[in-house]
């Protein structure tokens, strides 16, 4: 990658002294590859004719010239350092990956170390019933409205970072975001859910969080909020569709100066 980055700043560095507008007064230009204030004279090497020519310096508009090539240095600067920037940004990606463990689920990245979100216990409940949700086994279909909750009002693990970062390793291709957990009594909604008596797929309402996600490996990958959080309840979900199986690690975002904290 560093490679990479020295043969762009050497060709760009290239083009851009091959082209260099020496502006007359007349509005009119010279195409140069490079120029010389030499006293009265400009002596400039011409990319048409290529050769070196002379002119007098009051016929040439200086301050133009200079102020473009100004323009044009600080252009290449901006996007050389955003070279670097997705270069140092990939080469840190590739660090932490490596140290990933193999077991599905969310990560969080705290520095340079990694840190596992323990998952939080899921219940359906409707007007009849309340029972723990089995990840492993889809729901039974009952027609009607039910809410997937997740026990208390706050999570164990807290952070003070508004715009965290996680990995997230996959058991298998599945649908993952992270969403909002409004409180509910003494517990959190993870969703409603209306299930319809047709046999068409159940109606899965969730507070999502507008999210980015970039792979990094086959059922790897990162995930980060496109906006800060807000201090609330949150989690990172992992589900499938149409069958209310749902996977939930719960955090909290805590206000700005408050310590965060990371409990078991």
């Amino acid at each position: 990658m560093m490679l990479r980055w020295v043969l762009f700043l050497g060709f760009a560095a290239t083009m851009f002294a091959a082209n260099i507008r020496l502006y007359l007064k007349d509005g009119d230009y010279q195409m140069v590859r490079e120029y010389q204030v030499k006293e009265d004279r400009v002596r400039f090497y011409s990319l048409d004719r290529g050769g070196w020519e002379e002119i007098p310096l009051d016929l040439i508009d200086l301050k133009r010239t200079e102020k473009e090539n100004a323009d044009k240095a600080a252009a290449l600067a901006e996007d050389l350092r955003q070279e670097k920037v997705e270069d140092d940004a990939i080469k840190a990606d590739r660090k932490l990956v490596a140290d990933i463990p193999d077991a599905p689920g969310p990560y969080w990245i705290d520095g340079s170390s990694v840190v596992p979100l323990i998952a939080a216990e899921v219940t359906m409940e409707n007007s009849k019933t309340r029972r723990i949700l089995q990840v492993l086994a889809p729901a039974p279909i009952v027609p009607g409205k039910t809410t997937v909750t997740v026990e208390g009002k706050s999570a164990k693990f807290r952070l003070t970072n508004s715009a965290p970062e996680f990995f997230f390793r996959l058991a298998k291709e599945e649908r993952f975001g992270i969403i909002q957990l409004p409180p509910k009594k003494s517990d959190r909604l993870v969703e409603t859910v209306e299930i319809f008596p047709n046999g068409e797929d159940p109606l899965e309402q969730q507070k999502v969080i507008p999210a980015f996600k970039k792979q990094l490996g086959p059922n790897l990958y990162k995930i980060w909020p496109e906006e800060p959080l807000e201090p609330g309840e949150y989690a990172l979900v992992e589900f499938t569709g149409g069958i209310i199986e749902i996977q939930v690690w719960d955090f909290a975002i805590d206000k700005a100066g408050e310590k965060a904290k990371a409990k078991k």
